[in-house]
């Protein structure tokens, strides 16, 4: 959804508040526009940036994204949207994406505000996305894998068992990035003892890339 262009340039001066909302899920979700792209954010942490959201802009930099051979994405955690939004746009890349969430009002301010301005293939699912990829049958060539519950990623979300249901999700010769905070010394210490000792247990050539303040780890 474009904005009149008063709060557009606005944003580029102050963070303009477009819209709040609650869920089951999230006790607080406020759209806000910062610099020209939407942000979607609880009062812990930042869900989705438009083009601005580093952690994968920055990863889809590093790893050339344009060079590598993808057509379907799986995306799991939907934000606003902004990984369909900065690859169709920003990378120009043509992609089908499937995009799981299971907050219904997420998938609500996406489709809202960026994901019905979007020409790329979408298909959005409202499902738990640790139930979704014990059951689906398909296979990716990119998974994007950005679940978090506030400033937290669940349990049932790090643990090995979950990792080797992406591994069935992922083509011979596919990519996931796994978001992980890496800020905070706690963050820091948890997420390098999940990396050594249950990431590289199921991809034994993982590596990560440090970007930000988070670790993007990669199955290869």
């Amino acid at each position: 959804m474009k904005q009149v262009w008063w709060k557009y340039l606005l944003s580029f001066f102050k963070d303009v508040h477009i819209e709040s909302a609650t869920s089951i899920y999230n006790d607080e979700l406020n759209v806000l526009l910062v610099k020209g792209e939407y942000q979607l954010v609880t009062p812990e942490a930042i869900y989705s940036y438009g083009k601005k959201y580093d952690n994968f802009f920055k990863a889809f930099e590093k790893i050339t994204i344009s060079e590598q051979n993808i057509d379907q994405v799986l995306v799991l955690g939907l934000g606003l949207g902004s990984i369909p939004y900065m690859l169709e746009n920003h990378f120009k890349r043509d992609y089908s994406y499937t995009l799981v969430e299971i907050d219904e009002d997420i998938i609500s301010l996406a489709s809202k505000y960026v994901l019905n301005y979007l020409s790329s293939d979408l298909t959005t699912i409202r499902a738990d996305a640790n139930v979704f990829v014990q059951i689906d049958q398909n296979q990716y060539d990119l998974i994007a894998m950005d679940v978090f519950v506030s400033d937290y990623i669940p349990e049932e979300f790090e643990t090995e068992e979950f990792l080797l249901h992406l591994k069935e999700r992922i083509t011979p010769n596919g990519i996931i990035l796994f978001n992980r905070l890496y800020f905070f010394e706690k963050d820091k210490i948890k997420t390098e003892n999940y990396f050594n000792n249950t990431f590289k247990k199921v991809f034994p050539n993982g590596k990560h890339l440090d970007i930000n303040g988070n670790w993007i780890l990669m199955n290869q």
